[in-house]
C-alpha cells in the first residue's frame, strides 16, 4: 500500500520555494542593515547635560 504523505506535491513544492525565498531576502536585508549601521560613524550626543 503506498503512503500518501510520501507522495510529491507541487502546491506543497511552490509554497515551500517561496517561503524560503521569503526568508532568504529578510535575512539579506537583516544582514544588510546590521553592515550599515557597523560602518556608519557614532554620532555624538547633542542637547542639554542632565544634572543630577
Amino acid at each position: 500500500m503506498p503512503r500518501p504523505w510520501t507522495k510529491k506535491n507541487p502546491l506543497m513544492s511552490l509554497w515551500l520555494s517561496a517561503a524560503n525565498r521569503w526568508a532568504a531576502l529578510a535575512q539579506r536585508g537583516a544582514t544588510a542593515t546590521m553592515k550599515r549601521a557597523a560602518t556608519k560613524p557614532a554620532k555624538p550626543r547633542r542637547g542639554k547635560l542632565r544634572r543630577s
